[in-house]
């Protein structure tokens, strides 16, 4: 709901035929390489080629790692592999148990489940070493576990710690401390996964060649990789190239029956199709079901047992989807209730018994439908946490800082973060995030698009698209491009897949092309024939039948013309309005509508639901003012003449039975009184 803003780069031509005439690549793929900032034909080697990862043992205390866990394995010491509930956790711990199990050493691994919280924690050791464990090395977690160090060797074992998140300025006591981040690690790659990490601790184990490591993990590597939004450059670049091969070939049993339930077997596999398809439903097992239950799945050996378990973590993903869709059908409720929460700079959400293993989930979906940061809170028997997601300037972490008296536990960065506090707290740290917002943003921050170019009609080659390829694998820091296509004719609507999805014909110049709209109906299209559109697209090459024809999925669309400064600043006002905030009388005097305005507005609205951007769209051959469309909108719901629902931004007309007098309306003459 609501536009986004969109930026369009426009690429140093001269840079780009630099490194289109030096190289192999397509002129759109050097375009594409100028406009993200790469300046030369050496840049982009360094950022695009990369085919073996570096020596582990530049990596500070992993040659010490690889002694202990060697001098454990000749010593017969029970070892435990202590990992994390998430995709990137679960897949270092399966590196590293199944390379010491599979040479027969007596090893075990410990997944926390989410209830008991992320890392390490003084129950889970202390059972340990009941059972025996005398060695516990972590994997993608530890980094900040300063007591719970101290407990192991109170108790008398010992800690390897492997880990990739930052480091606090004391490091917890261990034998080993394997941290790119750490201030002292000289390791030329930083960015690596946990799972990366495990698989570097196998090729030291075994004197530093990580190439048999690779080729037994790499497609867990890449996996975990993918799901953990590690930045695709580098190393990881090569790890995600790399293990999609292996992945296409795989002879585990576990991660073919995931393939198979997830509907990818057999067919292209992309960063894309693994994010969308293994990643969740790895992540499900360790939100809706058990964490070992994944690790139980990638360890199997028989295909009647991994298909048991594939099929019990995909009903932990249908739960999962279907927890995500209750949570938020009741925040429709709440908005329904309160339309105002929308229009507050920060959406903030709470309800009791929400799932918190989806929240985090649920605030990122409403803050694409938005365009906002959102945080989500679940109260809960013995208190209350929550998660947020943001974009832009506004940093969570910051905001959660700035809240912290209200807060027992916080933790995150800019984009996401997490929290806990008392329920009772809970209105003071609604108000304290609006409060925050204000202070810092008196304009919020716009959700935006980026296109790496705007396509003219000569670029629309299968010889030039295709040549894009040789940017893949697309993922964090290197993201499938996106382009512009400005002054497109719509000439024709079609429903594909029963009317699930829809196919658009448009005359660009003097072309003919087709785009096709997912999870779209013909009826949602905001546009109809004959208008002159603006259209973000992704692209790509289809190969159907032997017969090659380009492929353009349309990722934003409106009408041409649309000035985005205005709609954001109108946007921003008729907020402001909503939220009570004083405007300058000026601004009332343009957003009071006159009679003859708020008629053709009334008469531009059906009777079934109509977008309120398409509504928008529809009167911008008169210009229209969203803030102004808005006002008039509300003057007809507070008239009972139209009903509104603010969390899909529809409005419908309702029957009316008599007359009713515009100037009734207490917001029509509150807006016009301060213009006056």
């Amino acid at each position: 709901m609501g536009m986004k803003k969109w930026q369009i780069q426009k690429p140093d031509e001269k840079i780009a035929q630099t490194i289109y005439s030096g190289s192999n690549v397509s002129k759109l793929c050097a375009q594409v390489m100028a406009s993200r900032g790469i300046r030369s034909l050496e840049e982009a080697a360094d950022k695009f080629n990369c085919d073996e990862l570096s020596d582990p043992f530049l990596i500070a205390d992993m040659a010490a790692a690889a002694d202990v866990i060697n001098e454990a394995i000749d010593d017969g010491t029970p070892i435990c592999i202590y990992g994390d509930y998430d995709c990137d956790g679960i897949m270092a711990t399966v590196i590293l148990y199944s390379y010491l199990a599979d040479m027969g050493v007596d090893v075990t691994y410990y997944i926390p489940e989410r209830e008991e919280g992320y890392g390490m924690n003084e129950a889970a050791i202390r059972k340990l070493h009941k059972t025996g464990t005398r060695l516990i090395v972590t994997v993608d977690n530890g980094i900040t576990a300063l007591k719970e160090a101290e407990l192991i060797y109170e108790l008398g074992m010992k800690l390897v710690i492997t880990d990739h998140h930052q480091p606090l300025e004391e490091l917890p006591r261990a034998e080993a401390v394997v941290d790119p981040h750490r201030s002292d690690c000289p390791s030329p790659y930083k960015k690596y996964c946990g799972a990366t990490l495990a698989l570097l601790l196998l090729a030291a184990l075994d004197g530093g060649d990580w190439t048999i490591a690779l080729e037994q993990f790499g497609e867990l590597a890449a996996i975990a990789t993918i799901a953990d939004v590690m930045e695709l450059s580098g190393e990881n670049r090569f790890i995600v190239q790399r293990g999609l091969q292996y992945l296409a070939n795989t002879e585990n049993v576990g991660l073919l029956t995931l393939m198979e339930n997830s509907g990818i077997r057999g067919k292209r596999l992309t960063a894309s199709s693994v994010a969308f398809s293994i990643a969740p439903r790895i992540n499900a097992a360790g939100r809706f079901g058990s964490p070992s239950e994944a690790v139980c799945l990638l360890a199997a050996i028989e295909e009647n047992d991994a298909k048991n378990i594939a099929d019990g973590i995909e009903n932990c993903n249908r739960a999962r989807k279907a927890e995500e869709e209750r949570i938020l059908d009741e925040i429709q409720k709440q908005i329904e209730h309160n339309p105002a929460s929308v229009s507050e700079r920060v959406l903030v959400f709470a309800g009791r018994g929400w799932h918190h293993g989806v929240i985090g989930i649920v605030a990122a979906r409403l803050q694409e439908r938005f365009g906002k940061p959102a945080f989500i809170i679940t109260i809960e028997e013995n208190g209350a946490r929550g998660s947020a997601r943001s974009f832009g300037a506004f940093s969570v972490f910051e905001c959660l800082d700035y809240c912290r008296d209200c807060l027992t536990k916080y933790g995150g960065h800019p984009g996401a973060g997490g929290f806990s506090l008392e329920i009772e707290s809970i209105p003071e740290f609604m108000a304290d995030v609006q409060k925050f917002a204000g202070e810092r943003f008196p304009q919020m921050p716009v959700f935006t698009v980026n296109a790496d170019k705007l396509l003219m009609p000569e670029d629309l080659t299968v010889e030039n698209i295709g040549g894009l390829s040789l940017l893949e694998p697309f993922g964090a820091g290197n993201p499938s491009p996106v382009f512009a296509i400005c002054g497109a004719v719509l000439k024709e609507i079609q429903p594909l897949s029963g009317g699930t999805h829809t196919k658009l014909k448009f005359i660009y110049g003097t072309m003919a092309i087709e785009t096709l709209l997912f999870r779209t109906t013909p009826a949602d299209v905001k546009i109809k024939p004959e208008d002159v559109c603006d259209l973000l697209v992704s692209a790509g090459v289809n190969v159907f039948n032997g017969r090659t024809s380009l492929s353009l999925i349309v990722q934003d669309y409106r009408i041409n013309g649309i000035k985005q400064a205005k709609y954001f600043a109108a946007a921003e006002t008729y907020e402001q309005l909503v939220r009570g905030e004083e405007l300058s009388k000026a601004y009332y005097k343009a957003i009071a509508p006159s009679r003859e305005e708020l008629v053709l507005v009334y008469k531009s609205i059906p009777e079934s639901d109509i977008d309120i951007d398409a509504l928008f769209m529809k009167l911008q051959k008169i210009d229209m003012n969203y803030c102004k469309l808005r006002v008039c909108i509300d003057v007809f719901k507070e008239l009972g003449l139209v009903s509104m629902d603010n969390y899909h931004g529809q409005v419908k007309r309702l029957p009316v039975s008599g007359k009713v007098n515009l100037e009734d309306s207490a917001l029509l003459c509150d807006v016009r009184e301060k213009g006056a």
